[in-house]
């Protein structure tokens, strides 16, 4: 659930609203996150923990990798090692320099992580954010319904409910 909650740099910000969570008892879900940007990130990993334990989810387990290009990799380890997580969830970030690397690096997160989750049919949240400076991460890790900890943590969880809603198959 989201809901409109302010401006940020003449954009209208969207916060996550959890109230209406669905309950996922028993969900497993890995948290992975970069070394990079390590306080932002972790106040972005601590509001998803939180999220998803309020969603039913056991505690979630969190590994930490060098960088963005390194999460394809350590997600398809993560899933070949246990196959039984329901969702992995990615946070991290990478800055706009005076090169193309950024473009480089976010796109090639970008699509490992998608090509991970429709490998192993498992939901892959990629909350790996592109910013120009680092006010743009310290305003995306607050401690309020516009961390992108939570945002991811709702992701999950929803999908989670949806997945365990589809029918058997025959």
């Amino acid at each position: 659930m989201l809901h409109s909650a302010g401006e940020y740099r003449g954009t209208v910000r969207i916060a996550a609203d959890t109230s209406e969570l669905p309950t996922v008892n028993g969900a497993r879900v890995a948290v992975v996150q970069s070394k990079w940007y390590r306080d932002q990130v972790d106040r972005m990993a601590d509001a998803c923990r939180v999220t998803l334990r309020a969603a039913g989810c056991v505690e979630p387990t969190t590994h930490i990798v060098p960088g963005a290009l390194e999460m394809p990799l350590a997600v398809t380890l993560l899933l070949r090692s246990d196959p039984t997580l329901d969702a992995v969830i990615c946070l991290g970030a990478v800055m706009k320099g005076d090169t193309y690397h950024f473009e480089m690096v976010v796109d090639a997160c970008g699509r490992g992580l998608a090509e991970v989750a429709r490998e192993y049919l498992t939901p892959v949240i990629n909350e790996v954010l592109p910013i120009t400076d680092l006010a743009d991460l310290d305003k995306r890790s607050q401690p309020d319904g516009f961390n992108k900890g939570v945002e991811a943590a709702a992701a999950a969880v929803e999908f989670i409910a949806w997945r365990r809603a589809l029918p058997a198959a025959p």
